[in-house]
């Protein structure tokens, strides 16, 4: 996708961070060689931090793939503390569990298979992180199921919400873009979060429950 920033500070950012261990590299080696979506290493990074800072133990992701960041938020979350991994694709969910048990994991993780929205409205518990990434189009529906099962100073966090620039049109062809300048606006505009929208790979909105 093109890139959101300069493209030097782009490579940087990337050519900085730790090498990864060997599970999630051939993750990011397999998700460029078959264009499976995942929110990269900087952004990742980024998941674990905010999961640690507000000592997160319970994760709901909305959308898992083959469960790049649902690996980063098990370690985030520790012994003891649980993820849920949602997709629609049982063959994602297959390749993932595998990825789970060889990156030691798959006690933490709880992985469902079907229709991510659906998955989260079923659940009565609050968490303290919910993360959306499902299909673009979708986005707005999200809004109205999480507060509810939000902790007070749990965070809603959501990938492409910059969708490679595409949300700065005026009059966008795309029903993804005008779903994601919609969910933005929406989001923004809600009294229950606080948001800001950090422009790193494609955009990441952060917002913190009050």
């Amino acid at each position: 996708m093109p890139g959101i920033i300069d493209a030097a500070v782009e490579k940087y950012l990337y050519d900085i961070l730790p090498v990864r261990d060997p599970v999630l590299s051939e993750m990011e080696e397999q998700a460029a060689k078959r264009n499976i979506p995942i929110v990269g290493p900087a952004v990742a990074r980024v998941f674990y931090q905010y999961a640690r800072l507000i000592n997160a133990k319970r994760v709901f992701e909305l959308g898992s793939a083959i469960g790049y960041s649902t690996i980063w938020w098990a370690r985030a979350v520790g012994d003891g503390g649980e993820v849920f991994y949602t997709d629609g694709d049982k063959k994602n969910a297959a390749e993932a569990r595998q990825y789970f048990q060889r990156t030691g994991v798959e006690d933490r993780i709880r992985v469902e298979v079907g229709d991510a929205l659906e998955l989260l409205s079923e659940q009565k518990q609050e968490f303290d992180i919910i993360f959306n990434d499902v299909d673009k189009e979708d986005y707005p529906r999200v809004l109205h199921l999480v507060c509810s099962r939000l902790r007070r100073g749990g965070l809603f966090i959501t990938d492409n919400v910059l969708w490679s620039g595409r949300v700065a049109q005026e009059k966008p062809d795309l029903l993804t873009t005008r779903a994601i300048q919609e969910f933005n606006q929406r989001l923004y505009a809600m009294p229950e979060f606080f948001t800001t929208i950090l422009p790193l790979r494609d955009g990441v909105s952060v917002s913190v429950k009050l």
